[in-house]
């Protein structure tokens, strides 16, 4: 399957060798048809409700309709093809978390597509960061004070994951401070409520979304981000730095991708109009509620954060032991 995707990849180059060498003047034309957004979860979704705003906004600036096809499916594999096969004209984008796209390369065996050679990021769109979390309970107020309880815990500890970046986040905690809980895994993250509760998971590396929904519900206390430096969506929330946890930074980033072979001109337009978007206070509030923010790039900027993430994710893969799929 992996050479008949590559083969047809490679007819599709040749086919659109006229379309790389538009001009300015016919880009300015641009679209001039209906744009097509691809979103690679189910309808009603936390990510397709993201989808969705930005889709919509979309319509406002480039006058045209704007429809978004929901195509789930093998971890975004399907629509990350999907939109790869397509012609390289700027009317199929692919929003999608350029993260979950780069690090897809290595938790398959036969990635479908090399997403730094066959995808062009026109536009990075937010940052998200994971969060260490505990039982509203818990007396473990800070990062501090829940790693020394872990320490001394030893492999009776355990902490809570439902996710891959959940997974590997506390993979790189437990190399950065020497704690040695026991990882317990989740279909949903919403599943490990009751043993949050009950006590029977020590901590968490969750989702924002789900994070800062459970906060305010008054279940689930929040301790760090992931990032490199405080969120202004959260910035009473200091860093795994800060809280004596040097060297971790993982964050989720959604993005607008195309076709690699996608002119200049267009992807040049479309980071435009994305960009625009996001400097609204709309945007900025919007994100702010999925425990996100704006983050405007250049395409290059872009581009240069989907490669980095995809040669990082080779080491994470290797470092949480994850075993790929077929």
């Amino acid at each position: 399957m992996m050479h008949v995707s590559r083969w047809m990849l490679a007819g599709a180059a040749l086919m659109v060798g006229a379309a790389v060498g538009m001009t300015p003047a016919q880009a300015q034309q641009y679209p001039t048809q209906d744009i097509h957004v691809i979103c690679a979860f189910p309808a009603g979704s936390g990510a397709d409700v993201l989808v969705r705003y930005f889709a919509e906004e979309l319509r406002k600036k480039a006058n045209r309709t704007v429809i978004v096809e929901n195509k789930p499916g093998a971890a975004g594999n399907i629509s990350a093809e999907y939109v790869v096969r397509a012609k390289p004209d700027g009317h199929v984008i692919y929003i999608h978390a350029g993260s979950s796209t780069a690090a897809n390369y290595h938790l398959f065996k036969k990635p479908p597509i090399d997403p730094a050679k066959d995808l062009q990021v026109v536009a990075t769109l937010n940052q998200q960061p994971f969060m260490v979390m505990v039982d509203a309970k818990s007396p473990y107020k800070t990062l501090q004070d829940l790693t020394a309880a872990m320490i001394k815990k030893g492999d009776k500890a355990t902490y809570a994951q439902s996710n891959t970046t959940g997974k590997v986040m506390g993979e790189l905690y437990k190399i950065a401070t020497g704690v040695t809980a026991v990882e317990v895994p989740y279909k949903t993250a919403n599943d490990s409520l009751n043993d949050f509760a009950s006590g029977s998971v020590d901590f968490g590396m969750m989702d924002p979304v789900f994070a800062l929904v459970q906060e305010r519900e008054g279940r689930l206390r929040n301790l760090a981000v992931s990032t490199s430096k405080r969120m202004e969506a959260v910035p009473n929330l200091p860093t795994m730095t800060e809280g004596g946890v040097p060297g971790v930074e993982l964050f989720g980033w959604f993005a607008a991708m195309v076709p690699a072979a996608t002119p200049k001109p267009i992807v040049a337009q479309l980071n435009k109009w994305f960009n625009e978007i996001e400097a609204t206070p709309e945007t900025k509030a919007f994100l702010n509620r999925f425990g996100g923010d704006p983050w405007i790039t250049t395409p290059d900027q872009g581009q240069a954060q989907l490669a980095k993430d995809q040669k990082d994710w080779e080491d994470y893969v290797k470092k949480a032991k994850i075993e790929q799929q077929g």
